[in-house]
């Protein structure tokens, strides 16, 4: 048996500590602290009284101290929680990633690597964010990685307008993504192209999820010109992320390698469960005070 709050112990004292600190009553009836030479000099009844009295105080203080003991082994399961913000906008739908020897869709190549890497990711939670023109919440957090991949396979480009409101995407991500526990907080941000649209730059989204604990891996998609890779660098920077810039379907893959080893997947542990003691102390202090209040209550009456 242990004790989460062992200190208490140290109020065991008190009540012989406040009749010798404190001033006597001037008169009148008063509650009357017992101590050792007062029950010693009293008769057998008054004596057991003083030390039920004592026992009491002191089986308030052990339930005070909330005594455990423990139990069984029980599976505990760790890992990441994560979203993944997809760029859908129209841009994503530009034929020039590599895939072996031919051009593919940016969005095809990409959203079937993402779906590969969800399957890695058993025990975590997942969601799904999309963003274009605005940025919605398409798949809230969930375990049913199942349900995260579907959703993935079926979004298309222009899904959510041309423009592409990166600040605004990484903002709604950190929105749900505070919800989970410290050190389990994961953005993965699929983009081709700069922040066109929405109301918040990248690099205040950046701030913000950096003040949330939130990590950023981004990865650029395609040949283009049109990525801002110096913001995208810095805002993984700030929050303890990576940044990959990907023209074929190798990089992309290679980045989603990388996420894995930064951002375990969930592991099973085990934890030894605690069984709170201290209603058993608590009831017979209880009891013990009712049964000196009545006696003492009988006497008075008597």
């Amino acid at each position: 048996m242990s004790f989460a709050w062992p200190w208490l112990f140290l109020a065991l004292p008190l009540p012989w500590a406040l009749r010798l600190l404190l001033p006597p009553p001037e008169g009148g009836p008063a509650l009357r602290i017992p101590r050792l030479p007062d029950t010693v000099a009293q008769g057998p009844r008054a004596r057991t009284q003083g030390w039920l009295a004592v026992l009491a105080w002191l089986l308030l203080v052990t339930a005070a101290a909330r005594p455990q003991m423990p139990g069984d082994l029980l599976p505990v399961r760790g890992g990441s929680g994560m979203i993944i913000a997809f760029d859908v906008s129209s841009s994503m739908s530009v034929i020039d990633l590599k895939q072996g020897d031919k051009a593919v869709e940016r969005l095809h190549a990409a959203r079937a690597l993402a779906g590969d890497f969800l399957a890695r990711r058993q025990g975590d939670r997942a969601g799904l964010v999309v963003f274009g023109a605005q940025a919605y919440l398409h798949t809230p957090l969930t375990h049913d990685l199942h349900a995260v991949r579907a959703a993935l396979a079926s979004v298309q480009a222009g899904l959510a307008g041309r423009e592409t409101a990166l600040g605004d995407a990484i903002a709604l991500s950190v929105k749900y993504l505070k919800e989970l526990p410290e050190n389990a907080r994961v953005l993965v941000l699929l983009t081709d192209g700069a922040n066109t649209a929405g109301t918040l730059a990248p690099g205040r989204a950046a701030w913000l999820a950096r003040r949330e604990g939130v990590r950023i891996h981004a990865v650029g998609v395609g040949s283009g010109e049109g990525l801002q890779e110096t913001v995208l660098k810095d805002m993984t920077v700030q929050t303890g992320g990576s940044y990959v810039r990907a023209t074929d379907s190798r990089a992309i893959a290679a980045f989603f390698d990388g996420v894995q080893r930064a951002e375990p997947a969930a592991r099973e542990s085990e934890a030894r469960a605690l069984s709170e003691l201290y209603a058993w102390p608590l009831a017979l202090a209880c009891l013990l005070a009712a049964g000196l209040a009545w006696h003492h209550r009988r006497e008075a009456m008597a």
